[in-house]
C-alpha cells in the first residue's frame, strides 16, 4: 500500500471489551435454539447437557484464543493470527468467509429479527396502507429492518468510544432483563419441576450420534462470539491482560446465564409442548406468567437483537480494517476517520452488505451453513498455539494446555464431520464459499504486484 498504515487507537478497558463479548455471544440463539433441539433430542437433560458441553468448548476456545490475542494483539480475530502463524492466504479465507457468513448475515438477520418480534408484540405496527404496492423485498418489516441498520451505522460511525458507552448500556439492559426472567421465572412463575425427568430416548448409533452433532453445532452457533475481542485486539488498552480477561470473564458469564434460561425454559414447558417451537422464551413466559407476558418477553428478545446487531457492527469492520491495511482487501477500507479513529469505509461497506442481504432474503439460507463455515478456521487458530509455543512467541501461558486446545479441536472437527453427513448440501456449499476465496486472494496479491 502506499503511504503510512494508519492506526486504530487503544482506548477500550476491560469492562467495555467485555460488554462487548457478552453482547456478540447472546444473540438469537438463546431465544429460539432449545426448542429446535428439543425436536430431535426428546430429553431435557440430555438437552442441558449438550449446553454444558458446548460452554466448556467455549471456554477452551477462549483459553487458546486468550494466548493468541496476547501474543498478537492486533485487530482481525483468524484473519491475524493464521496470517501471522501460518500464511496470508490461509488468513484471508478466513476473513472472507467472516465477510460473507460471519458478520453481514447475523447483522441481517438480528434486523429482521426485531421487526418479526415487534410485529408479535404490536400486530398493526407494520401495517403500511402503501406496502400493498410495494414488491415483497420492500416490506415494511424489511424497510423497518434497514432503517435499523442504519441507525446503529451512525452511532458507530462517531468511533469506538462513543459506540461503546452505547453498547455498554445495551448489554446491561439485556444481561438484568435475563437475570430478572430467570429470578421471576423460578420464585413466582407456574412451572414445574417433573419436566426434568420427562425423557424420550436418543439411540446412539450412527443416526444418534449425528443428531448429538448437528444438535452441539447449533448450540455453538448461539455460543459464537466467544472470540469477539480478538477482533478488536487493536483498540484495547493492555491487550495482554484486557484481551484474556474480557474472553473468559465474558465467555464464563454467558455460560451461566444459558445454563439458568434453558433450566427456566424446561421448568416453563414440557418436553413435548417445547419441540420444534422457535419463540420458546415467549412461550415459557406465557406459560409462567400468562399471555400478557409474551409480549413483554418479545419486546425483551427485540432488546436483545439490538445490543446483538451493535456488537456485530463493532467487530465486523475492524476486520475488513485489517485486511485491507495488509493489502488484501479493498484500500479504501484502511482510512480511519482522524477525529475519532474509527473505520468509517469498513463500517458503511458492512452496512451496505447487511442491508443489501435483508432485501435479497438469502440470509436465512447463509444462517443454515454459518455453522460449518465458521466452524472451520477457529480449529486452525486454535492449532496455532502449538506453534505459538514452539517458537518461543507465546507471553502468557495459561493453565490446561495443551489439553484444553485439543479437547477444542477433536469436539469441533467431530461436530464438523457429524454435521457434513447430517446436513452435506449446506455443508459443500460451505465448502464452496471457502473456495470461492482463493482466486479472490489472488487478485488482491496481483494489485499489490506480488
Amino acid at each position: 500500500m502506499n503511504g503510512p498504515v494508519q492506526k486504530l487507537k487503544r482506548s477500550l478497558g476491560l469492562f467495555p471489551v467485555t460488554s462487548i463479548v457478552i453482547a456478540n455471544i447472546i444473540g438469537a440463539g438463546i431465544f429460539t435454539t432449545s426448542g429446535l433441539l428439543m425436536a430431535g433430542l426428546h430429553s431435557p437433560m440430555l438437552m442441558i447437557g449438550l449446553w454444558i458441553a458446548g460452554g466448556v468448548i467455549a471456554l477452551c476456545g477462549a483459553l487458546s484464543y486468550s494466548e493468541l490475542g496476547a501474543a498478537i494483539p492486533e485487530a482481525g480475530g483468524e484473519y491475524i493470527f493464521l496470517s501471522t502463524l501460518f500464511h496470508p492466504a490461509l488468513g484471508f479465507l478466513s476473513g472472507w468467509v467472516s465477510f460473507i457468513v460471519g458478520f453481514s448475515a447475523p447483522i441481517a438477520a438480528s434486523a429482521i429479527g426485531v421487526s418479526e418480534y415487534l410485529a408479535g408484540a404490536f400486530p398493526g405496527m407494520f401495517v403500511w396502507e402503501i406496502a400493498r404496492s410495494l414488491p415483497d423485498f420492500l416490506s415494511p418489516k424489511r424497510i423497518f429492518s434497514m432503517l435499523i441498520i442504519l441507525v446503529f451505522t451512525l452511532v458507530h460511525l462517531r468511533g469506538i468510544s462513543f459506540g461503546a458507552r452505547i453498547q455498554n448500556v445495551l448489554t446491561v439492559v439485556k444481561i438484568l432483563m435475563i437475570v430478572g426472567l430467570v429470578i421471576l421465572g423460578f420464585s413466582l412463575g407456574s412451572g414445574n419441576t417433573g419436566n426434568f425427568s420427562q425423557a424420550g430416548r436418543v439411540d446412539l448409533d450412527f443416526g444418534g450420534w449425528k443428531t448429538i452433532g448437528l444438535s452441539l453445532m447449533w448450540i455453538m452457533f448461539a455460543y459464537s462470539g466467544w472470540n469477539a475481542s480478538t477482533y478488536i485486539g487493536s483498540e484495547i488498552k493492555n491487550p495482554r491482560r484486557n484481551l484474556p480477561g474480557s474472553l473468559l470473564l465474558g465467555t464464563g458469564a454467558v455460560v451461566v446465564l444459558y445454563l439458568s434460561i434453558n433450566a427456566l425454559f424446561v421448568y416453563a414447558i414440557p418436553p413435548v409442548e417445547m419441540e420444534g417451537v422457535i419463540s420458546v422464551g415467549a412461550l415459557a413466559a406465557g406459560n409462567l406468567f400468562g399471555g400478557s407476558a409474551e409480549k413483554a418477553v418479545s419486546l425483551m428478545i427485540s432488546f436483545a437483537l439490538f445490543s446483538s446487531l451493535s456488537a456485530y457492527l463493532i467487530i465486523g469492520p475492524r476486520l475488513y480494517f485489517s485486511m485491507a491495511s495488509q493489502g488484501l482487501f479493498f484500500r479504501s477500507l484502511a482510512k480511519v476517520n482522524p477525529k475519532n479513529h474509527a473505520p468509517a469505509n469498513a463500517i458503511l461497506l458492512q452496512s451496505v452488505f447487511s442491508m443489501i442481504m435483508v432485501l435479497s432474503g438469502t440470509f436465512d439460507q447463509i444462517l443454515t451453513y454459518m455453522g460449518f463455515a465458521l466452524g472451520i478456521f477457529p480449529l486452525l487458530a486454535v492449532a496455532g498455539t502449538f506453534k505459538l509455543r514452539m517458537t518461543g512467541r507465546s507471553n502468557l501461558r495459561l493453565p490446561g494446555f495443551p489439553v484444553t486446545a485439543i479437547v477444542y479441536m477433536l469436539a469441533g472437527a467431530g461436530m464438523l464431520v457429524l454435521s457434513y453427513f447430517e446436513r452435506p448440501v449446506e455443508s459443500s456449499v460451505a465448502l464452496i464459499t471457502v473456495i470461492t476465496g482463493i482466486p479472490v486472494y489472488y487478485f488482491f496479491r496481483r494489485q499489490q504486484g506480488l
